[in-house]
């Protein structure tokens, strides 16, 4: 969420679906960038089963260059030949695209106040106060989307915009856009898809109680999302509690580049405070008892009228052993409890705890759930989103490493992850530094979902890739 800008943009360059060999040779395009990424093509799939019928043709056959489509003629018809019950759709988040982020009522945000407090933390030194300015130009974007022939727009509501201290009075101008952006979807025969939070906590609650730090955040989340299911679960169907919560607990309380930026002094001088070895945990264990309240006053008093479902999404690198002995093995599957297991939910959506590894390495850190929590916690979910950009190497500290002082997240897993190895990248590297392209890490992800948690239904959110398109429609405002 670094990358925002004050700039629509519409690209004419090649796309290449899943060539790992031609896609490193032409840079693919992005209908319109606002952030790097502000709309994020992505399928939406049920089943790692159909997944696999899909599979023949772009993964298990990825090595082979495919079709080369032109960006302003991709549309749903390009996916028939893979599987007819593709669907086919565009994903945003709401500060990287709203901008009006002082009208009408709405409240700061913590990434409001990250960029503007500490805009050296920022690539560029933007802010979302503009951004593509979908807040005064959503009918655009819908007709964009619509003249694509995509059937989803995947968008999130800002917390702020409609509650702008967090809890309390709702914001009725900020009820009415939304309102206003689900009806405009749906009149042109899409279907909204609606994430609740997209790491754009309210300021105030991140000054008044320090935000996913404290338990108070969840009584908090849940009055906000019973204001969402209110207003507007009469045409919302499909509800993502959370976009990717190990970003925010990794990016923003381990290492610090994202909002509310803590760490360790020790790791960064530069972050604004914080414990890398304890708040992470913290911070994941208050996301998942918010995502689990949201999903039982769901179940308990909307969905049987409402007749909608309810997920989360989460996102996770593939990892790949640097060699076939069990050390390194097991390091790779360690990397997974940590990322995928753990801070990506997926352990405790389904034994209503965290990975055993997990418990045996951070001991006393990891937080611990009551027996009604972790009953709650089983089955929390109609289906599991899946968020796949990357993938790493993976192997394990060798047998003299000491466990550091203090501890880390960043060091708990005992796993050494690192995008190349013997001086070969995992993948061709893209625009940023942290995505190199390995377009099998999606099915092995949904493969090794499929296996270990019993075959959820599964939709993949967001894939792809970030690239420096060629502008030829450029406007500023």
């Amino acid at each position: 969420m670094a990358d925002t800008t004050n700039t629509r943009y519409k690209c004419t360059s090649r796309l290449y679906i899943n060539s790992m060999q031609e896609e490193h040779q032409k840079p693919s395009p992005l209908v319109r960038l606002g952030y790097v990424n502000a709309i994020t093509l992505f399928a939406l799939m049920c089943g790692a089963s159909l997944w696999l019928c899909i599979g023949k043709y772009q993964i298990l056959h990825w090595e082979k260059p495919s079709l080369r489509i032109d960006c302003p003629n991709l549309n749903r018809t390009n996916f028939d030949s893979l599987v007819p019950d593709f669907i086919f759709g565009a994903a945003t988040s709401s500060y990287q695209v709203e901008g009006a982020a002082n009208e009408d009522g709405r409240g700061p945000s913590i990434w409001d106040s990250f960029t503007h407090n500490h805009p050296e933390k920022i690539a560029d030194q933007s802010n979302g106060d503009v951004a593509i300015d979908e807040y005064h130009r959503y009918k655009e974007d819908v007709e964009i989307i619509k003249n694509m022939s995509m059937e989803v727009y995947r968008f999130s509501i800002s917390w702020s915009r409609v509650i702008p201290n967090g809890t309390g009075q709702p914001n009725p101008k900020g009820i009415e856009y939304y309102n206003n952006l689900i009806n405009e979807i749906l009149k042109k025969g899409m279907k909204p898809y609606v994430t609740l939070f997209h790491w754009d906590l309210p300021q105030a609650l991140q000054e008044k109680y320090g935000g996913f730090l404290s338990p108070l955040i969840v009584d908090d989340y849940r009055a906000y999302v019973e204001l969402c299911y209110k207003e507007f679960g009469d045409r919302v169907l499909y509800w993502v509690t959370a976009n990717e919560p190990y970003t925010v607990s990794n990016h923003g309380y381990a290492i610090g580049v994202h909002a509310p930026g803590r760490c360790s002094y020790w790791y960064d001088q530069t972050c604004l405070g914080g414990n890398s070895g304890i708040e992470p945990y913290l911070v994941t264990h208050h996301q998942l008892l918010a995502h689990v309240a949201a999903v039982k006053l769901y179940r308990d008093k909307y969905q049987a009228f409402q007749k909608g479902v309810i997920g989360i999404t989460v996102n996770t690198y593939w990892f790949v052993p640097t060699s076939k002995a069990k050390h390194d093995i097991d390091a790779a599957f360690r990397a997974l409890d940590f990322m995928f297991g753990w801070q990506v939910f997926m352990d405790p959506l389904i034994s209503g705890d965290y990975p055993h590894s997990m418990r045996s390495l951070v001991g006393k850190r990891l937080p611990k759930f009551t027996d009604e929590e972790s009953k709650l916690l089983k089955g929390s979910y109609d289906f599991i989103g899946i968020n796949y950009y990357s993938a790493r190497y993976a192997s394990a500290y060798p047998a003299d490493y000491k466990i550091p002082t203090p501890p880390s997240y960043l060091t708990d897993a005992y796993v050494n992850v690192t995008t190349e190895f013997n001086g070969v990248p995992i993948g061709p590297k893209a625009a940023s530094d942290w995505l190199y392209i390995y377009p099998k890490g999606l099915y092995d992800v949904i493969l090794y979902t499929k296996e270990k948690y019993n075959n959820p239904i599964m939709y993949i959110t967001e894939n792809g890739r970030v690239l420096m398109c060629r502008d030829t429609l450029h406007g500023h405002f």
